[in-house]
């Protein structure tokens, strides 16, 4: 071990992860996923599809998970800062229900991994943010579902600052999700 630090969050499964970042005048150079060092930590998995996306400051993307295909996704920040969230669904979890957030950005370069059995979702903080991730799960569109950003229950502390709850951006989809109550949805 030596490139990453692996600090499991309050959430068992859940990790912030740094990487050793190695620059000089010409920039920097870091790893961001060595398969042994993540074995050697105790997250043995394989990875199968990488995905990417930018958006502007108030999209909320989520919460999102797949129902019979789960995704474990470790995340990242290139470009800008996000709020990342989340919320074991894991049904014998002694935290279901319960949400745990971090702070990614092109600064802290800091990643999260989220384990299979979890809702996924996160608000752009800067002017535009550039989300990269890998799952361990392929995408299935007619597998998907989610549940409501504000749900009451879960509590999130979504860190609006200037952004008005009422001028956040979010799919149509999103705006639909229920509450996990109402979705009884569980891992």
């Amino acid at each position: 071990m030596g490139k990453f630090k692996f600090v499991e969050t309050e959430i068992q499964g859940v990790y912030i992860i740094e990487t050793g970042i190695f620059g000089d005048n010409r920039g920097y150079f870091m790893e961001t996923y060595n398969y042994d060092e993540f074995k050697e930590a105790g997250l043995d998995m394989v990875f199968v599809q990488d995905n990417q996306s930018k958006s502007k400051k108030g999209v909320l993307r989520g919460l999102h998970f797949q129902k019979t295909h789960p995704q474990g996704k470790l995340v990242r920040v290139i470009k800008g800062e996000v709020f990342d969230v989340a919320v074991d669904l894991r049904k014998n979890s002694k935290t279901y229900g319960k949400w745990v957030g971090v702070t990614l950005s092109e600064e802290n370069k800091k990643q999260f991994y989220i384990p299979e059995g979890f809702a996924h979702g996160f608000l752009v903080l800067s002017d535009e943010a550039e989300f990269c991730y890998k799952c361990t799960e392929f995408y299935h569109p007619e597998d998907e579902g989610g549940l409501l950003w504000k749900d009451e229950d879960i509590n999130i502390n979504w860190p609006l600052g200037d952004i008005k709850e009422e001028k956040l951006i979010l799919s149509d989809k999103d705006m639909k999700w229920q509450t996990l109550k109402k979705s009884k949805i569980e891992f």
